[in-house]
């Protein structure tokens, strides 16, 4: 069975958390894969740092915590922190009404989304493209993001299709997309791995993502995944596959997934 075969399970589409514990330096820590994807960031962090690094001044506390949380050197600016780290990482803390809200990071493998069109928004205002979300997910995100307690992590994954492999899917960064007549050589499974852990006793939390992204035979080849993707398919809401890209697209995806 694949290591992300967990993504589909053989249930309707919904949205949920399925949480699992995970560390903060475990998600954090280096790779094999660190030198490529060292060498990507520096190249957005270089071509356009104003993109993809940021931080409202609310924020630096948060962000020298984060630091030496990892074990970092002190007083690095969220861009350096960017070139150190492989995963992305965004941190969050509450504001006066108690509703986590983004204060920066430095993102350089967005899916489909602007670090610096979001700052200083609560979570639920960021999610509100997504069609459904808030309605099923809001305030058990607010929950759980309330009862952390420093040391402890929580990790999760999402995940997508795409026409790419590419991971800087940033909204303003040119990308194909998933279009009738549909090539199956170009079809990616997009998966997202998070890690949310607390940074303080205050609520602030780091937000940690790794994108992976899988070709569309390596998929199929899992006869659960197949099952599962095929089901979370056939059940998703048209708002939600226009959303994702998928709603023109998702009859020869079935298709193919009944081959």
């Amino acid at each position: 069975m694949s290591a992300w075969a967990e993504l589909f399970p053989d249930e309707d589409h919904r949205f949920h958390l399925a949480l699992r514990r995970v560390g903060l330096r475990e998600f954090f820590a280096a790779t094999s894969e660190g030198p490529r994807l060292l060498a990507e960031r520096r190249h957005w962090l270089e071509a356009a740092p104003g993109r993809h690094a940021a931080l409202l001044p609310e924020g630096r506390a948060l962000a020298a915590t984060l630091a030496a949380a990892l074990e970092l050197e002190p007083g690095q600016t969220v861009l350096q922190l960017g070139l150190r780290l492989e995963p992305d990482f965004l941190l969050l803390a509450p504001g006066e009404d108690g509703r986590h809200r983004l204060l920066g990071g430095a993102l350089c493998f967005p899916t489909g989304w602007s670090l610096t069109a979001s700052l200083g928004r609560p979570l639920e205002a960021i999610h509100g493209v997504v069609p459904g979300l808030n309605a099923s997910l809001a305030s058990p995100i607010q929950r759980m993001l309330s009862q952390l307690k420093p040391g402890a992590g929580v990790g999760r994954a999402n995940w997508g299709l795409a026409a790419t492999p590419a991971l800087n899917l940033h909204p303003d960064q040119p990308r194909p997309r998933l279009v009738e007549p549909l090539d199956l050589a170009q079809v990616w499974l997009r998966i997202e791995h998070q890690v949310l852990a607390a940074l303080d006793t205050a609520g602030g939390v780091v937000f940690g993502i790794r994108v992976t992204c899988v070709p569309w035979a390596e998929v199929c080849a899992d006869e659960a995944v197949r099952r599962g993707l095929h089901r979370a398919l056939r059940t998703m809401p048209e708002p939600v596959l226009a959303y994702k890209g998928l709603l023109a697209v998702c009859p020869s995806l079935l298709r193919a997934l009944e081959a």
